[in-house]
């Protein structure tokens, strides 16, 4: 049913309505109201048939090659060796049930400095608040800085990893804070798995190292998105697991959780889940040729010293989308399309956070990013989607794009293996660009960029608002240039990207009875120095003025080279009524630039960015590499009042 009736959105529409209408209403009619679990004896089969592959594979290489070996493990010819030696077998000592963990708390401080998706839910970024000080994750390190007299000091500087930990062997990328515990989340190539450090924070600001945990994955990272939500004292993490038929040969690839020993001394691995809380996403067994994929949501407490998780996964295919609501996470998942062009089938799996079984929506096509979805206050699921979407796993999310549409279906259409969106759960939208696409909902409405060529004044590009809950004709409005950033200001938007002169952009975004351009500002020869949203900052100071601020690089390097080295500057503008003015930028000092030794040992590429914007209370502060700079406004421009350098070997040239 699927493949011949969901995937007739865009110029599919009108034939869809004929095609899929009596499908639809019997898959209602027999719908459930969750996924079913795998049995032991179902699980059994399933294994089975992947390690026929893995015996099949061995045959045929078995006349052309011989097996290659590591010691007393085999490893496959041709293949990394710290990817298909197995890891250490599970442990047998009980993990705590987490059935009854309820999410603690539901809405982050308003003084929260990290611009996140959704109001209550914290995301995993390189600079958060405690107390009277800023800890930043930088390259393997973990610094705070006090904030108190008036002054700025740095007070710690410890590393991101445990001792007996091999810091070449992974990467320290995302940080989050709860009451005075710092969760430092990387990822472990020694180990093939997701490591959570834990950290202890005093309101002095001194820093002690507590623990590590390991959590078997495969490696999380997105250029785009955040692997790691907290909720009150709810940590939350998506980490997915091919299933390929090697691995299982091994039996190494049930999500389990170690904690880590130290010294020489191996990780002891415990299931975070049994067979049971596998859940599936379609009915028949799948193969190999499918790349299988586990993908698995773990919430863990950090209430008590000792952190317990517990973990739900869901059988599907491999590419895949992340996003956290208040009380649920969302994995979209795409399989390869049939036909070139046409979207792909696919499904939206629902897995509550109260640890409740997962449910399911089959549907059609793919996210661009986290930030096409929204579970409103209505209880519906708001997605833009795209004819061609490779999910986000590391840089996939930079070249989703094409015939888009709007799905709008309420929670209540979830449910077992046969639900499915029906035809007019969608409405056919313009299309997107099909690289670098931009899209935010902000207030009632749904904004994005689209396809530069669809006609219009030549070297324009239109963007598209539409209210996603109503039935109104979409609004498509021209830019002078390609916007790579959309973000909401108080209650309406701003639009920023950087024309084909080199210059950087901001138009404002009146979203009112009608979408119009409301004002702009050109930054010349500049380029946004951060393509993540937590790059982008916005205070208001009532519902008609605020500042926002964003890193920026004075010229244009070509590809992600601007994002990876140190930003020049944080710009700030001042919004009144949504006119926008230049209030000047705090810089980084020239030496910076330059580059300086720290002694890096770990993370010594900035994926995650390395400048942000930062207000707190009526203070404006710019991160700026290893510096931190403190601004003021006087006569509606900003200077910097102070500045200090908490580069862990001070005195570099």
């Amino acid at each position: 049913m699927r493949g011949n009736c969901l995937r007739l959105w865009a110029h599919w529409v009108v034939l869809a309505a004929g095609l899929c209408a009596p499908a639809a209403a019997a898959a209602e009619a027999k719908s459930d109201s969750a996924l079913p679990a795998f049995t032991e004896a179902e699980w059994t089969a399933q294994v089975a048939i992947w390690r026929e592959t893995t015996l099949r594979l061995r045959r045929s290489q078995a006349t052309t090659a011989p097996m290659q070996t590591t010691g007393n493990v085999e490893v496959v010819p041709g293949a990394d060796a710290a990817s298909s030696v197995a890891l250490l077998a599970p442990g047998t000592v009980s993990n705590p049930s987490l059935d009854a963990i309820s999410v603690q708390g539901t809405q982050i401080s308003e003084d929260s400095i990290t611009n996140v998706q959704t109001v209550g839910v914290d995301e995993g970024g390189i600079v958060k608040q405690h107390g009277n000080h800023l800890v930043v994750l930088r390259r393997g390190r973990l610094f705070s800085i006090d904030l108190r007299a008036d002054t700025l000091k740095p007070v710690a500087a410890v590393d991101a990893f445990g001792p007996g930990i091999d810091p070449k062997q992974g990467w320290y990328d995302e940080m989050l804070i709860s009451g005075d515990t710092i969760v430092v989340v990387g990822f472990h190539y020694g180990e093939g798995a997701t490591g959570i450090g834990l950290f202890d924070i005093d309101e002095a600001g001194a820093i002690r190292y507590r623990d590590t945990y390991f959590l078997r994955s495969e490696d999380y990272y997105s250029s785009s998105n955040s692997a790691s939500r907290l909720i009150g004292q709810t940590l939350i993490f998506y980490s997915p697991v091919s299933l390929h038929s090697w691995k299982v040969e091994h039996g190494d690839y049930l999500p389990s959780m170690g904690r880590h020993a130290a010294g020489t001394k191996p990780t002891t691995y415990v299931p975070t889940l049994p067979i049971t809380r596998i859940y599936r996403s379609r009915a028949r067994p799948m193969v190999e040729d499918e790349s299988p994929t586990l993908h698995v949501v773990t919430r863990c407490t950090l209430s008590q010293p000792a952190m317990d998780c517990e973990s739900s996964a869901v059988l599907g295919p491999p590419s895949r989308q992340f996003y956290v609501s208040n009380d649920a996470a969302y994995v979209w998942t795409t399989d390869w399309p049939d036909e070139e062009g046409k979207p792909a089938p696919s499904s939206v799996m629902r897995l509550p956070l109260d640890g409740s079984a997962p449910s399911q929506l089959q549907t059609s096509g793919g996210p661009i990013d986290q930030l096409s979805f929204l579970q409103g206050a209505d209880d519906y699921l708001n997605v833009l989607l795209v004819a061609e979407s490779r999910g986000d796993g590391m840089w996939a999310s930079e070249i989703n794009g094409g015939d888009a549409a709007l799905l709008r279906v309420p929670l209540s259409a979830f449910g077992g293996l046969t639900n499915a969106a029906r035809t007019s759960d969608y409405r056919s939208l313009p299309r997107t660009q099909e690289w670098d696409s931009s899209n935010r909902f902000v207030g009632d409405w749904l904004v994005y960029s689209g396809d530069p060529e669809s006609g219009g004044t030549s070297g324009t590009t239109p963007v598209h608002a539409v209210r996603y809950a109503a039935n109104e004709p979409v609004q498509t409005l021209r830019t002078p240039f390609v916007p790579e950033r959309i973000e909401a200001m108080g209650g309406h938007g701003i639009l920023v990207g950087a024309d084909e002169q080199g210059d950087l952009h901001f138009a404002s975004l009146r979203l009112e009875q009608r979408a119009t351009l409301a004002s702009s500002f050109i930054q010349p020869g500049a380029a946004q120095g951060e393509s993540r949203s937590h790059g982008f900052f916005y205070r208001p100071a009532n519902s008609e003025t605020g500042i926002l601020g964003l890193p920026i690089v004075r010229a244009l390097p070509k590809g992600m080279q601007r994002y990876v080295e140190d930003s020049a500057a944080v710009v700030y503008l001042r919004n009144q009524s949504l006119r926008l003015t230049s209030m000047g930028q705090l810089e980084a000092a020239a030496v910076t630039q330059r580059g300086a030794d720290d002694g890096c040992k770990a993370s010594c590429v900035d994926w995650y960015g390395n400048a942000r914007p930062i207000f707190i209370g009526q203070r404006v502060f710019a991160l700026l590499g290893y510096e931190l700079v403190e601004g003021e406004v006087v006569d509606e421009r900003i200077r910097e009042r102070r500045r200090v350098d908490f580069n862990p070997r001070p005195g570099f040239p």
